[in-house]
């Protein structure tokens, strides 16, 4: 098998051949799936290799204690031979991974053969193919929680021991100083515990992480910005908890702790960072300086980490094995996030090539990957690949229904009274029935505004009213699949705003629902394909006879802090909740539904990249970026196929190039996205009984298109759309 190794004397890194590691009792023998790079920790070892031997001495005073310890006992020669040989070694690298056990030592009854489990320790979560793991130093992976995310969790126990010695409170305030990959995990996790956190890092791009991760608020050590926070929020008094995740020679960390710490205030240790404390700014607080010691209770003591001994849970509560177990299931349920933390997934062959471009600086990363391809290959035999649910339904026949059409809203936000609502109001022919909200005052302001006949927090009575013809769904988005599938089983036509669905499971729901009722009255709001603009641009473009390329930037922006959006955990990513309109608008222009799907993302998930395959070798290419300027055109198009080109901006001005060339001749006075003609081609299919303006079956194959990214992101390889039989 192969492991990564470093020679500490002369620095050299490699991929050696080694043997496989035995099974034996206490412990299973676990094939690497994925292993994480402690950017801090390792990197720190790996440029220490590198030094002179005057430089390893200076960054090791307390090895330098050892070698003259043992020259006073031992004599010089005796002591350079050991020391040499000891340098002149390879030694292992990593500390935190997640595989599949592929063999049960004796004395082992809690996992079997195939499970997954998270591992740490820096002699048994190598980054290498298998490795030994004794009981105590590995806790299985939580269902439905992907390997690359269980990967974390040894630094997330890191982060978490620490954030446990700092003993937290509802409504603390704390300040972490080191917003690198443990520092990231400390503000989630302090988060999660509804503790109010201020970042401290030089990097802007991970005090713009921290912040979307959970922090209030995150600047430069030497801004006032973080001072001015730290006052506003305790009133003057200072932070409760300062946790330092910060390395490095500076003394700054320290003095910034006694600095903005209340009075007996508590300061941990978590990273390894210079520590001369300034005596008078700590002795004045009475500040409580404390260490955190790795995972948490258990480490370095072999007898529970070698022998499996564990502690007492009435003695002591948290273990490094529960710590581990612990964070594991903080991440299943969505309180810590660690995949924008993810700068780089690496395949494991390139172990070496990965550590120089870390080392040199050419990749900045927060935490980088190595994938294990024979593990990703035997551990998910059917990924990665999304279902794409067959649409084959019994339909009821399509009544046409009586003038005006009748029309209930569920949700009445700022997308359905600015976006929606306006247009139908105007639109004769339509009778705005019913407002449905969970609050009594949204709902009868959106009566007053629009001019609904009634205003209910009642869903059930607006489905079970005959007299309603469609039903528009404009709630966030984890409602809207099982509310889609309750309008369908009561017979109404549905129209829903993008997402359809969250998940693959939710998809099928919706699907069901179809069949069990026959109603197939269904429109996702996928609104651009009705753009007037981009309409007439397609026209003018004409049928191709090759395959096309196209290319589709989207300039998100960034969200406002606090916005439902950034809710991963309940209301799915950002691009889940949106992306269905681009992937949309690519296989219209296309004509085609695709068939496969490959994302990637940039350090943070900020910006995704998208390549969607099409049956005639057409491709998509979605960049769906937030970090670009505002002042930038929001959504720019092209589309090239047999000597043409067709070019969008921003719903602008659109242009065709060929023996011919056309550009539109007028601008808009306002973008027009096509939700008046989307609106109006939907109520005609409901008053007359005609077939919705987007076929059920496109619907259903963006939105497992949609899906896919997340998928891919996660498994760091294409997806296939595999049509369900």
């Amino acid at each position: 098998m192969k492991q990564v190794v470093q020679n500490y004397k002369s620095g050299e890194l490699a991929l050696l051949d080694v043997p496989v590691p035995g099974c034996k009792p206490g412990g299973v023998l676990v094939r690497s799936a994925y292993s994480l790079i402690s950017t801090g920790t390792e990197l720190m070892k790996v440029s220490e290799a590198g030094m002179s031997m005057v430089g390893k001495a200076r960054s090791r005073p307390d090895q330098v204690a050892k070698v003259m310890q043992s020259v006073a006992t031992n004599g010089v020669p005796a002591t350079y031979r050991k020391v040499m040989g000891k340098l002149d070694s390879y030694t292992p690298l990593g500390y935190s991974l997640c595989g599949v056990v592929e063999q049960v030592g004796s004395g082992i009854d809690e996992v079997k053969v195939g499970d997954f489990v998270a591992c740490a320790g820096n002699e048994h979560a190598l980054h290498a193919e298998l490795n030994w793991v004794p009981k105590n130093l590995y806790a299985r992976v939580p269902d439905g929680l992907a390997p690359r995310h269980a990967a974390f969790g040894t630094v997330g126990s890191i982060a978490m021991q620490g954030v446990r010695r700092g003993e937290p409170q509802l409504g603390d305030v704390a300040l972490v100083i080191g917003l690198g990959l443990i520092g990231q995990l400390v503000v989630q996790l302090l988060a999660a515990s509804s503790v109010r956190v201020v970042g401290v890092d030089t990097d802007p791009a991970r005090c713009e992480l921290a912040e979307r991760l959970g922090a209030v608020a995150c600047g430069d050590p030497a801004s006032a910005a973080v001072e001015a926070a730290v006052a506003e929020l305790t009133g003057g008094l200072g932070v409760d908890q300062v946790f330092l995740a910060a390395g490095g020679d500076s003394n700054q960390p320290v003095e910034l702790a006694a600095k903005l710490s209340r009075d007996r205030g508590r300061v941990v240790d978590i990273g390894k960072c210079r520590l001369d404390l300034p005596w008078n700014a700590y002795y004045e607080k009475e500040l409580d300086v404390r260490f955190s010691r790795s995972y948490g209770p258990g480490r370095y003591d072999p007898e529970y980490e070698l022998e499996g001994r564990d502690y007492p849970i009435g003695y002591v509560r948290w273990t490094e094995r529960r710590n581990l177990a612990c964070f594991l299931d903080l991440v299943a349920r969505g309180s810590v996030d660690v995949e924008p933390l993810i700068s780089r997934i690496a395949d494991f062959d390139d172990a070496v090539e990965t550590y120089r471009s870390l080392k040199d600086g050419d990749l900045k990363a927060v935490a980088v990957l190595f994938r294990y391809p024979e593990q990703a290959a035997e551990a998910a035999p059917a990924a990665p690949a999304v279902s794409v649910p067959a649409v084959d339904v019994k339909r009821s026949p399509s009544r046409a229904t009586r003038t005006p059409v009748r029309l209930a809203f569920v949700g009445a936000g700022n997308y359905a009274t600015s976006m929606l609502l306006p247009h139908l109001a105007q639109r004769d022919g339509v009778e705005l029935s019913t407002v449905v909200t969970t609050t009594a005052l949204s709902a009868a302001n959106a009566r007053r505004k629009f001019g609904f006949h009634e205003a209910t927090t009642d869903l059930d009575a607006v489905l079970g009213d005959k007299s309603i013809d469609a039903v528009f769904v404009v709630t966030r988005h984890s409602s809207h699949a099982q509310l889609t599938r309750e309008a369908l089983l009561s017979g109404k036509a549905v129209f829903v705003e993008k997402p359809l669905a969250l998940t693959e499971d939710e998809l099928a729901d919706v699907l069901a629902a179809v069949e069990e009722s026959g109603n197939d009255r269904l429109q996702v709001g996928f609104n651009r394909r009705f753009a007037p603009l981009l309409r007439e641009a397609k026209q003018r473009f004409g049928a191709r006879t090759g395959p096309a390329s196209l290319r589709y930037l989207v300039n998100a922006g960034r969200l406002d802090h606090g916005s439902w959006y950034l809710q991963q955990g309940s209301e799915g990513s950002r691009f889940v909740g949106e992306g269905g309109h681009f992937i949309d608008t690519a296989s219209w222009l296309l004509d085609a539904d695709p068939v496969s799907v490959c994302a990637t993302a940039t350090s943070g998930n900020e910006d995704l990249q998208i390549v969607l395959r099409y049956p005639d070798g057409s491709t998509a290419t979605i960049s769906y970026v937030t970090s670009g300027p505002s002042g930038f055109p929001k959504e720019t198009l092209d589309l090239i196929a047999d000597g043409r080109a067709l070019r969008l901006d921003d719903f602008v001005r659109a242009s065709v190039y060929g023996r011919k060339r056309w550009v539109s001749s007028r601008l808009p006075k306002a973008r027009d996205k096509g939700q008046n003609a989307e609106l109006a081609a939907f109520v005609k299919a409901v008053r007359t009984g005609g077939p919705m303006p987007v076929p059920l079956r496109s619907l259903v194959a963006t939105t497992a298109a949609t899906l896919a990214v997340q998928t891919g992101l996660a498994g760091g390889a294409p997806v296939t759309l595999a049509e369900a039989r």
